[in-house]
């Protein structure tokens, strides 16, 4: 029996953070967490306190339940080239969906697939760009990558807790709360001082678009 996805959203965008800042990117938003109900009044009981996201239920743009080759075409639908499709995954957890079938369905299309995890779950393999954003109070699995990307400062996880990952790149992302400011300054003066880490800004917030 083919494995149906719930999906929150998928929406055409730039990509706002990391290493692929500013390209052009389907999102596919999938629903649920593994760290958090999405619930407001399960936040002070939530693994993961500072979440900023919407990734409960199937009601946003294009969300909705799909299988493998209609959640393809969704996707090849939303990108202007469709020889050169590049998408990424993210949620809540993607992890928690994301699986070998579907790689494989979107790789027969040529479509080059990213994911965006918190790392508390094993990935099946041959996702073409791994992220990974550790959040407090958790343990990572997936310690190899391209991209490790830490929201900071998070007095539960430190910089040099992962730094000897094997990763290709490491970024520090300001904490986007009531202290944004004291936030982007230690980072900044974090990256100086630690140069194997590089500073990820949210430019899709700073711009305006989603």
């Amino acid at each position: 029996m083919a494995a149906n996805y719930k999906v929150k959203e998928i929406y055409y965008t730039l990509q706002g953070e990391g290493f692929h800042s500013g390209r052009p990117a389907v999102f596919c938003r999938f629903s649920g967490c593994n760290l958090w109900s999405g619930r407001e009044e399960d936040r002070a009981d939530a693994i993961c306190k500072f979440c900023d996201t919407d990734f409960r239920g199937v009601d946003g743009v294009n969300g909705g339940v799909y299988t493998a080759d209609s959640l393809r075409d969704k996707i090849v639908s939303l990108y202007p080239d469709v020889k050169k499709v590049f998408v990424v995954f993210t949620g809540g957890e993607p992890a928690l969906q994301l699986d070998k079938a579907l790689v494989d369905t979107l790789h027969d299309h040529g479509i080059e697939i990213a994911i965006e995890t918190n790392g508390t779950l094993p990935l099946p393999d041959g996702i073409d760009w791994v992220c990974v954003s550790p959040k407090a109070n958790t343990e990572i699995v997936v310690v190899h990558g391209d991209e490790l990307k830490l929201v900071f400062p998070q007095t539960e996880h430190t910089p040099e807790q992962f730094a000897d990952l094997n990763f290709s790149h490491f970024y520090l992302q300001p904490k986007d709360d009531g202290d944004a400011a004291y936030n982007l300054s230690a980072s900044v003066k974090y990256c100086l001082n630690h140069p194997q880490w590089k500073l990820s800004l949210q430019t899709h917030k700073i711009i305006g678009i989603d």
